[in-house]
C-alpha cells in the first residue's frame, strides 16, 4: 500500500510518501523561516507559508519516491491538534486530493504522528511502550498498552519543555528558535553554575512556568557584563533543571509500569543532554527516533494512517480541523 502523507500543524510544511511496513519512500519538509524575526510563530503567516508551499512540496515528494498519483492508495493529514489556519490549509488540500483520485483519506492527531515516529526507525518495534514526548507544544507522558490503545498519564499544567527553552532563549537574547542554540551554547558552559528551581508537581504533571520567572529575576540582578560572560553558563544551568523535571517524571513513570522500552519523541528528543541523561538511566532500554523524525514530520503522520488503513479506517467527508484534538 502507498499513500501520501501532509503535515501543517504549525510551521512546518510537510508532505511525505509511504508504503506498508513504515517504509519512507520520500520526506520532504519546509520550515517556514519568516516567523524568526518575530521571536515566535505567527498564525497568519504561517497559514499563507502552507498555502504557498503544500502543492510544490506534494509535487516533489511523489518526484523524490517516484511514485505517481495514479499508484497512491491514501491520504493522510494532520487534523490537530495545532493552529487552526494552517490545519485546514492540509486538511481541505488532502480531502480534494482524496477525492479527484477517488481513494480513501484519514485525519490524524498530530500526537498519535509523534509517537508512531518511533516504529519509523524500529519497524519491528511493539507496544506496551512507555512514551516521554517533549516539543514546543507538548509535554506529555503515555503509555501505549497496544497499538491505538493509550493510557494518559500527565503533562504540563503549563509551558511545553520546547516552550521553556525557546521562552528562556528570548531572556538570554538568543535567536529564535533558541532550544538548539542553547544545546549548542550549554556545551561549552558548567551546568552547575547556578541552581534553578525543579517544580515539585503532583502524579505526572509538569511545570515550566516557574523555571522561567525564576531566569527572568536572576538576569535582572545580574548586569549586562556579567550575564554575557556567562552566558553558557547560565544557559547550561537553565537547561539542566529542564531535563531533571523530565528525568524525575520519566524515571516514576518507568518503575510503576516497567515496560520493556521507553521512547523519547518530539523535537526536544534531539537536545543532546536530555539524550546522554537519559541513556545514562535507561540504558538499552531507551530508543529514540531519528532526528529527521523528531520535528514535525509528514512521515509520523503516514505511519499511524498506514496502520490504520490496514485496519480498514478512514474519515468521513466532513472532518474538518481540530485544534484541540485530544489524544485520548
Amino acid at each position: 500500500m502507498k499513500i501520501v502523507a501532509i503535515e501543517t500543524s504549525c510551521d512546518e510544511t510537510s508532505v511525505a510518501v509511504l508504503e506498508s511496513g513504515f517504509k519512507v519512500l520520500s520526506n520532504v519538509t519546509q520550515t517556514h523561516i519568516e516567523h524568526a524575526k518575530f521571536g515566535g510563530v505567527v498564525p497568519e503567516l504561517a497559514s499563507r507559508a502552507h498555502i504557498r508551499l503544500i502543492y510544490p512540496l506534494t509535487r516533489l515528494a511523489l518526484e523524490r519516491a517516484g511514485v505517481e498519483l495514479k499508484e497512491l492508495e491514501g491520504v493522510a493529514f494532520t487534523r490537530g491538534p495545532g493552529l487552526i489556519g494552517s490545519l485546514l490549509v492540509g486538511v481541505v488540500f488532502g480531502k480534494t486530493l482524496a477525492q479527484a483520485l477517488g481513494i480513501p483519506f484519514l485525519g490524524v492527531n498530530h500526537l498519535e504522528g509523534h509517537l508512531f515516529s518511533i516504529f519509523l526507525s524500529y519497524p519491528d518495534l511493539k507496544p506496551p511502550i512507555l512514551y516521554l514526548l517533549v516539543s514546543g507544544g507538548h509535554t506529555e507522558l503515555i503509555y501505549m498498552e497496544d497499538f491505538f490503545k493509550y493510557r494518559y498519564l500527565g503533562r504540563t499544567m503549563d509551558d511545553a519543555a520546547g516552550e521553556a527553552f525557546d521562552k528562556g532563549g528570548k531572556l538570554l537574547g538568543l535567536p529564535y528558535p533558541s532550544g538548539p542554540v542553547i544545546d549548542r551554547l550549554s556545551k561549552e558552559g558548567d551546568r552547575n553554575f547556578h541552581k534553578f528551581p525543579r517544580a515539585k508537581t503532583p502524579g505526572y504533571t509538569f511545570s515550566f512556568s516557574g523555571l522561567k520567572t525564576s531566569l527572568l529575576y536572576y538576569l535582572r540582578k545580574q548586569d549586562e557584563d556579567f550575564i554575557k560572560s556567562h552566558l553558557a553558563d547560565i544557559a547550561a544551568s537553565y537547561q539542566e533543571a529542564i531535563v531533571d523535571m523530565l528525568l524525575d517524571k520519566a524515571q516514576m513513570a518507568f518503575e510503576e509500569f516497567k515496560p520493556p522500552v521507553i521512547a523519547v519523541v518530539g523535537g526536544v528528543s534531539m537536545n543532546s543532554r536530555l539524550r546522554e541523561v537519559f541513556k545514562e538511566h535507561f540504558g538499552d532500554k531507551l530508543v529514540f527516533p531519528e532526528p529527521r523524525y523528531c520535528t514535525d514530520n509528514a512521515a509520523m503522520i503516514g505511519a499511524v494512517a498506514l496502520k490504520r488503513f490496514e485496519r480498514g479506517e478512514s474519515s468521513p467527508l466532513d472532518i474538518s480541523a481540530s485544534p484541540n484534538l485530544p489524544l485520548v
